[in-house]
């Protein structure tokens, strides 16, 4: 570059270049320091006379609207000035603190039963596995799976409860894959004989926490998230973190409108964003469908609260939940391109209003211990000392049937009655003697019968009188003097037990002790050199079969 000590052409201009860039970057800082001085100086000023700002709050309700105005869009067949007529829909309400847990309760036990098939890849339940969840749970799943009138317009929302709850219990350590089915791990079974509060919370905690499924994926109309959509989006677990943070701030037992939720996380710095470059994410078509364009993201960060707080959170049981049909119910999407044809922007589109329960205050750290909240009096039924239940008064709601259906054997509309053999299934189901009777009290206003008193007494008792061990396998002697000996060697005998004259149980817990002191004795189980252990072969049975019991 330099020739005879002379500098070239290039050289110079490239000195003058440096030398420009030099002086812009030492103005640039000189511009910085005094601008944040300027700005420390105006922020000092301001303080001596301008208000704090006051803490943001959310806002709430105590008592729900019967119905909650929608606004439409008339349709106008010339372009013009939009007319807007509102619709007023009556809201569901679905409480979930008392049912969670027995319906918990029930998923494990398909779980148990090898009933529960997922994805070895995604981990998402089959639909097989999807239908059979919603028929154990106490009222199915949100929204009923209509029959499609028009394929071009389907309303139905899909399942939600059925698919969160496998997703749940893998994230929380409940549930493993085993093949394509799922099979309860040590906690499960732990979670099976006692499915209590803090069973709930831990699954809330775990999922929080999660990497096994973006709730993102489940608003399916927002494509690009597999491809280059993927590289911005934004931690999963702290988006959850944030919400849940929110959430023990709510108010408890009051109604919460999720606009005005959403509203509170913005005023409260706590915004939650799913992508840093939303360019990348598309409706029908990645350029004009994008994402990218102005106030278009927003509604994407919307859907993801309500899928969270829809699917997940109210599916635990930590909160209530008010919703109506997705299907118009926000129209908010319409101006975005590609969304003429859509009934709604994702299957959450519904959820309206909803309410932080005493066991969503516990699982949120809200509160340090749980408290199940007591039920409210309300008088609608009769307790008959001829054990019938009458319904009287005001008519019983959809919650009360579907209870009493569970308590006692219906035989018309407004009459059921009372049996030992109805109480018992709902006690194996999970439902305590206690809580069916503070039902009864409580939707008859008066003491119950002595003769009603008396039943459920007796049911208490006989729900005690038996408890499963576990699996064992029976086990045949040639004679009963040997059965004899086996059951009295101090090698054998803390493993098995006598059952009748020629055989002996043994627990599958202490099987393989029991072969090993067995062949200490000097005899061996015949085709034991074939035979594979209890585990295995139970493994087989349900991997074969879908079905049986796991050891």
């Amino acid at each position: 570059m330099i020739s005879s000590g002379i500098w070239t052409d290039d050289v110079r201009r490239s000195i003058v270049r440096t030398a420009r860039n030099l002086h812009w970057a030492t103005e640039t800082a000189e511009n910085g320091s005094r601008l944040r001085r300027r700005r420390s100086d105006l922020k000092r000023r301001l303080s001596a006379f301008v208000q704090a700002p006051v803490d943001s709050d959310v806002q709430s309700v105590e008592q729900l609207p019967a119905t909650y105005d929608c606004p439409r869009r008339r349709w106008q067949p010339k372009p013009g000035e939009p007319e807007w007529e509102v619709e007023s829909i009556p809201l569901v309400v679905r409480e979930g603190e008392r049912t969670a847990p027995r319906e918990l309760l029930s998923v494990l036990r398909l779980v148990d039963a090898g009933r529960v098939s997922v994805s070895d890849k995604t981990r998402r339940p089959s639909a097989s596995t999807m239908k059979a969840i919603a028929a154990v749970l106490e009222g199915g799943d949100f929204y009923e799976d209509k029959p499609q009138k028009d394929k071009w317009r389907d309303e139905n929302a899909g399942p939600i409860r059925a698919f969160a709850l496998p997703l749940l219990i893998q994230a929380g350590g409940l549930a493993q894959l085993s093949g394509t089915k799922l099979q309860l791990t040590k906690a499960g079974r732990k979670a099976l004989a006692d499915s209590s509060a803090d069973t709930l919370k831990t699954l809330w905690l775990k999922w929080c926490a999660t990497t096994l499924i973006d709730e993102l994926s489940r608003i399916e109309c927002v494509k690009g998230q597999s491809g280059k959509g993927k590289r911005g989006l934004t931690s999963v677990s702290g988006r959850r973190e944030t919400i849940a943070s929110a959430l023990s701030e709510c108010p408890s037992q009051r109604w919460i409108l999720v606009d005005d939720f959403a509203r509170f996380l913005r005023a409260s710095g706590n915004a939650v964003h799913v992508t840093r470059n939303a360019w990348n994410l598309y409706l029908c078509d990645p350029e004009y469908g994008s994402l990218g364009y102005e106030g278009w993201s927003s509604y994407l960060d919307g859907r993801y609260l309500l899928c969270l707080l829809f699917e997940y959170a109210a599916t635990l049981g930590l909160l209530d939940v008010a919703y109506l049909p997705p299907a118009r119910a926000r129209s908010d999407f319409h101006e975005m391109w590609g969304t003429d044809g859509m009934l709604f922007f994702s299957r959450y589109d519904g959820l309206t209003y909803f309410r932080l329960n005493g066991l969503g205050a516990f699982c949120s750290n809200a509160v340090e211990r749980y408290t199940p909240a007591p039920l409210p009096e309300k008088p609608v039924i009769q307790v008959l000392s001829t054990l019938e239940v009458t319904a009287g008064g005001a008519a019983l709601d959809y919650g009360d049937r579907l209870a009493l259906d569970c308590y006692a054997e219906r035989v018309s509309d407004v009459v059921w009655i009372l049996n030992a053999s109805r109480l018992l299934a709902a006690t194996e189901e999970g439902r305590s003697v206690d809580g069916i009777r503070e039902f009864l009290e409580t939707r008859s206003g008066a003491p119950l019968p002595d003769a009603v008193a008396h039943l459920l007494e007796d049911v208490s008792a006989r729900g005690t009188r038996f408890h499963d061990r576990g699996l064992a396998r029976l086990v045949e002697c040639a004679d009963g003097a040997l059965a004899e000996l086996v059951a009295n060697d101090s090698r054998t005998r803390k493993h098995c037990m006598r059952a009748g004259a020629r055989h002996l149980v043994v627990p599958a817990t202490s099987e393989a002790t029991f072969r090993r002191g067995l062949r200490d004795v000097g005899y061996l189980v015949a085709g034991d050199g074939a035979r594979a252990p209890m585990a295995t072969v139970q493994a087989s049975i349900r991997k074969a079969t879908g079905a049986g019991e796991k050891t």
